[in-house]
């Protein structure tokens, strides 16, 4: 996911702190948004729906900690990264914030530098979290596991030898889109040696005897393509 495509919710009632940390996020490229208070950081939650949302805990009309409890019971942002704010003496509100549902916090005072490094480590469990579903493929009523080396096929276990796997997560990466055989070749073979101009058609003939001939298309001249 591109910087420009996270978005981030600031709501902290201090005015030049809120200025000084969506400043630093805004030049690292993120999505910024604000609020003054937990009454509009919630309102602006649902709206926006936020990848992050940082939340200080003392503030007016709502605190940090309410504000946290409703955004977390609230349909499409169960799974939002929620930190929370805090002053060093305010331990208390750390228990209570992590109670609420909160996933972190943040102590301040906090130098700008540091904070963003703070930030950018939150974000790095979008990536887990992102890389973590890729590794679970569903096109159609095929289910490709792609840690494990496992199809499932119409709820047929199947285990397909290295370069068959490989060949079949490539093709149903975009279904529909052919794939040039030069483009299969690099990203299936690499730099190993191919023995015989045929392998590709090869592999995709077992595919088909495997998964269902209706599956793969011959572009003559160009190459293959899945279809669901």
């Amino acid at each position: 996911m591109k910087k420009k495509d996270i978005r981030i919710l600031l709501v902290d009632d201090e005015p030049d702190i809120l200025e000084i940390l969506s400043y630093n996020l805004s030049a690292e490229g993120y999505d910024v948004f604000t609020a003054k208070n937990g009454v509009e950081g919630v309102a602006k939650a649902k709206k926006k729906q936020p990848h992050l949302i940082i939340l200080d805990v003392m503030m007016p009309e709502m605190d940090g900690i309410e504000a946290c409890e409703i955004i977390r019971n609230t349909p499409g942002l169960e799974e939002t990264i929620i930190t929370f704010l805090t002053a060093r003496s305010e331990d208390y509100s750390q228990v209570a914030g992590f109670d609420a549902g909160a996933d972190d916090y943040i102590t301040k005072p906090i130098k700008p530098k540091v904070f963003v490094s703070k930030v950018k480590a939150l974000l790095r469990r979008l990536k887990d979290e992102e890389a973590a579903a890729e590794d679970i493929v569903k096109v159609g009523n095929i289910v490709i596991n792609r840690e494990e080396y496992k199809i499932v096929n119409d709820g047929e276990e199947l285990i397909l030898p290295r370069k068959e796997f490989e060949l079949l997560s490539l093709l149903t990466s975009k279904p529909n889109k052919v794939f040039k055989r030069e483009v299969i070749l690099d990203k299936v073979w690499g730099n190993e040696v191919v023995v015989g101009g045929r392998t590709i058609d090869v592999h995709i003939r077992k595919l088909r005897e495997k998964i269902g001939d209706d599956h793969f298309k011959t572009v003559k001249g160009v190459g293959y393509k899945f279809v669901l």
